[in-house]
């Protein structure tokens, strides 16, 4: 089985959500999450607090500089993400359309490399 990221990315410049709309989201990505564990494809989720929250440690030669802030300069950060287990990419693209269902946003897709085998 591989293993994928299902990253969720969150547009900072848009309106934020009401509570109503927060609540409703997030029961829509706990089935998701439940359907994902149900299957056996579940490996972990986590949520994101926005970019304002960020600390960047960057190397410089033999020390470091730490900078608050996202590294990039976009509106779209990465917000939550799932990592999962599937037989293929189809199988982690059908994951994704639910998960971009349930949380309204746009989601990347990315394997990962050199994930050793169950």
């Amino acid at each position: 089985m591989k293993q994928y990221l299902l990253a969720v990315q969150f547009d900072e410049s848009a309106p934020p959500l009401s509570e109503t709309e927060t609540r409703e989201q997030f029961a829509r990505t706990d089935k998701v999450t439940a359907e994902m564990r149900a299957a056996g494809s579940w490996v972990f989720v986590g949520g994101l607090r926005g970019s304002h929250a960020t600390t960047v440690v960057r190397p410089a030669g033999d020390t470091t500089t730490m900078t608050d802030g996202p590294f990039a300069e976009t509106k779209e950060q990465l917000g939550g993400f799932w990592v999962i287990r599937c037989e293929d990419l189809d199988q982690a693209l059908a994951w994704a359309e639910k998960c971009a269902l349930a949380c309204g946003c746009p989601i990347e897709v990315r394997p990962f490399d050199h994930v050793p085998e169950d």
